[in-house]
């Protein structure tokens, strides 16, 4: 996904990419975030997940490294924080074109749900949503016929979950170091 430039409206680290969501949704963002998650910070990966809004709420989802789009984007990007968050504002007919793209669409409140965990932010994110993106409303167990959930697309992922196993070994070595506990480990 080729994604044109725009104005930088917001950038910094964060925990939890529902502070994206909510940034989005509290500034009427038309145009894009990019998410960078931990694993791209520390291993100068090129793995990164865009999501386009109209007027804060998110359209499209798109993850660069699995080239996937849509609810298994929102899989590929949930993973634990932190995250680069970028924030970038673009006039909506730039994003005309790109938001027709119906491979990559997901519901309106579906980042807030998989990425976030909050009903809350789902459902202000739902209420915002315009009328042509009421087809796309599903709640968090109906998902689209034919696709895997978010979670089930996870779990599918060897690679991630082997990520996230061998981050909490370097966690537990390092703590155990922190309390001179290093024989244990061993």
């Amino acid at each position: 996904m080729k994604l044109p430039e725009g104005r930088l409206v917001h950038s910094r680290v964060v925990d939890d990419p529902g502070r994206a969501l909510a940034a989005a949704l509290d500034r009427d963002l038309t145009g894009y975030a990019v998410l960078e998650p931990q694993e791209t910070l520390l291993l100068a990966a090129d793995a990164r997940g865009v999501l386009t809004f109209a007027e804060g709420v998110p359209v499209l989802c798109y993850h660069t490294e699995t080239d996937r789009g849509g609810p298994p984007a929102l899989a590929d990007l949930a993973v634990p924080g932190p995250y680069r968050l970028e924030l970038v504002a673009l006039a909506a007919d730039v994003l005309a074109d790109l938001h027709e793209a119906t491979a990559l669409r997901v519901p309106p409140g579906m980042p807030a749900e998989r990425l976030a965990g909050d009903p809350e932010l789902a459902a202000r994110t739902r209420d915002r949503a315009p009328e042509d993106h009421l087809c796309d409303r599903t709640t968090p167990d109906e998902g689209e016929p034919g696709q895997e959930s978010a979670v089930e697309a996870f779990l599918e992922d060897e690679r991630k979950i082997e990520a996230i196993r061998e981050r909490a070994r370097e966690e537990a070595r390092e703590r155990a170091t922190e309390w001179g506990l290093e024989d244990v480990c061993e």
